[in-house]
């Protein structure tokens, strides 16, 4: 019986015995690496191209996306914090016997005056400016105040000089969307 279980009946004995002796053959180590660089150097393999993507570090990455979170809150920060600037048309100015002179910077509801008519009227670029004021700051100008809406505030549009001043005050009431006129 033959001693090798794999060996097939139709193969020739002698090209088993050069398999054995081939076995035994080893190619120093020299030699093997001088093969390798020569078949390096006559089929070179190309590189691989690398995606936009792959040209960042993993930290390259969290910084862009950091930077990238910061400028987005820093824009959501001041688009909810600022008031919106709007451009005023022209003014004129009405006086109400006793009550404070009056505004009128577009065609809706008049602006009280904060500051003199002459004042107001030598402006040359006024801007309307809404934002919100505390309801405690205005009882001067005779907004009612009671313990249940002291700390509230209330929803303001200002006629602002080029210097930044307020000239000119329109309140605007809640509960029934329309601005108030004192």
């Amino acid at each position: 019986m033959n001693s090798r279980p794999n060996h097939d009946a139709g193969r020739d004995p002698l090209f088993d015995a050069l398999r054995a002796d081939m076995a035994t053959l080893d190619t120093p180590p020299a030699v093997e690496q001088a093969l390798l660089q020569a078949f390096a150097k006559q089929y070179p393999q190309p590189t691989p191209r690398r995606r936009w993507y792959q040209a960042w570090s993993p930290r390259g990455w969290a910084l862009g996306g950091g930077l990238a979170g910061a400028a987005l809150a820093l824009v959501a920060a001041f688009s909810v914090t600022l008031p919106r600037l709007q451009q005023a048309p022209s003014i004129e100015l009405a006086a109400a016997g006793n009550r404070p002179l009056l505004v009128r910077a577009d065609d809706g509801d008049p602006f009280i005056a904060l500051d003199s008519a002459e004042r107001i009227e030598d402006e040359p670029a006024p801007r309307m400016v809404e934002t919100e004021v505390p309801r405690s700051t205005l009882v001067a100008l005779g907004l009612p105040l009671t313990p249940d809406n002291a700390g509230d505030a209330v929803r303001a549009e200002l006629l602002v000089a080029s210097d930044g001043e307020a000239l000119a005050l329109r309140l605007h009431d809640e509960s029934d969307e329309r601005w108030i006129a004192n």
